[in-house]
């Protein structure tokens, strides 16, 4: 069977970009630079916004503005943008079984589940509900003791 194609949380591609992977488990690590080499590796257009947000709300510094750093973040692993479609879009606000409110999570999911993405992530709320068998989700884990 193939590897499935990966859909890194926010959070994921931060701590990547910024040089900070020691945040992540080295299985992640290594899985997500498989997936790139292998042009299956993506952000979503979602994750970008949240980017934004957070320098908005000044509770992230990056060195330059969010477009060209997002455009900069994707190159080094063979990232690919991935839109929000309409599919993902109508299916973020009825996914099924319990899943908590954060629109940008709920967008994220209904993501990799209309593309059949694991969604790499440290979020415990997210790892739940893939254990719940609602999507394949990759814990990013912690790369420190």
């Amino acid at each position: 069977m193939a590897e499935r194609g990966l859909l890194l949380d926010t959070h994921v591609w931060i701590w990547f970009a910024e040089g900070l992977a020691t945040e992540l488990s080295p299985g992640c690590v290594r899985a997500v630079e498989a997936a790139g080499d292998r042009r299956e590796a993506f952000v979503s257009a979602v994750s970008v916004r949240e980017v934004a947000l957070l320098v908005a709300l000044k509770r992230l510094r990056l060195a330059a503005p969010v477009a060209e750093w997002a455009r900069r973040a994707l190159a080094p692993l063979g990232l690919a943008p991935l839109p929000l479609g309409m599919e993902a879009a109508a299916r973020s606000a009825d996914l099924p079984g319990q899943f908590h409110r954060d629109p940008a999570d709920q967008m994220l999911v209904a993501q990799a589940m209309v593309h059949r993405l694991t969604l790499v992530t440290r979020d415990r709320a997210i790892l739940d509900y893939g254990r719940g068998g609602y999507l394949e989700v990759l814990s990013a884990g912690s790369g420190r003791p």
